[in-house]
């Protein structure tokens, strides 16, 4: 697999996570890699305005314990 490095040499891969299962990402990540300006409310208005571009399987929101065990990791 090739290693995508950010400007900031943080490796794409490094932000990916598994949960439920799934290879995921955070969407303050994905902000980050995107440059949003207004951050997290860039990317999930986006979701929230065209649904259609981010199906169910792409898009899913955290439980409460799920967040918790993320953050135990940071």
């Amino acid at each position: 697999m090739n290693d995508v490095i950010l400007n900031d040499n943080i490796n794409i891969e490094n932000l990916i996570y598994e949960v439920r299962g799934v290879q995921v990402m955070l969407d303050s990540d994905l902000a980050r890699l995107y440059e949003c300006k207004n951050g997290t409310k860039e990317i999930n208005q986006a979701v929230k305005n065209s649904p259609q571009k981010f199906p169910e399987r792409f898009s899913f929101v955290l439980t409460d314990k799920e967040m918790s065990d993320l953050r135990s990791i940071f």
